[in-house]
């Protein structure tokens, strides 16, 4: 009986062991369970405020690249019809440029002639000493033609080339 009582007790112990791992395991899983649904709420505002978090990001991330794409596409639409205005304004600054070199060059024509005009005055003085010289001349000659006729100047161009030369 001794035994008996030794195998009981051993039997009584592992039971009281068993059932002692149990309530423990059972009170550890009921506060893990009351635990748990605290960390799922927890969890659940956490979720909530990162997804906030990473939209408020996510959009602020964003906005300036929606912005800038939209930039973009005015560029895009826009720069064709701009660089076709710069070629034509480019081609009317090269005519104009050429019209105004020929405005200056026939304006510094024109001052040159207004300054010629003291030398074709010059001119027109010598024409008048000259008309008058052979005025003065011819009618010298008229009365020596009376007295005596000299013979013709060489060079002169009214008379016709002698073939005596």
């Amino acid at each position: 009986m001794v035994q008996y009582r030794e195998v009981f007790s051993e039997q009584n112990k592992s039971k009281l062991a068993s059932s002692i791992d149990f309530l423990s395991l059972h009170r550890s899983q009921t506060s893990s369970y009351l635990l748990s649904m605290e960390d799922q709420e927890m969890q659940l505002k956490v979720k909530r405020v990162t997804d906030k978090f990473t939209e408020s990001m996510y959009v602020l991330a964003n906005e300036p690249s929606v912005a800038l794409y939209r930039l973009q596409e005015h560029v895009r639409r826009s720069l064709p019809e701009l660089v076709q205005h710069k070629t034509d304004m480019q081609s009317w600054e090269e005519q104009s440029q050429g019209a105004i070199y020929t405005v200056e060059y026939a304006c510094s024509a024109v001052k040159s002639m207004t300054n010629s005009s003291l030398y074709f005055k010059s001119i027109e003085g010598l024409l008048r000493q000259t008309i008058s010289m052979k005025d003065h001349i011819s009618a010298t000659q008229g009365r020596s033609f009376s007295e005596a006729t000299p013979p013709p100047c060489p060079h002169d161009p009214s008379l016709p080339p002698s073939s005596t030369s």
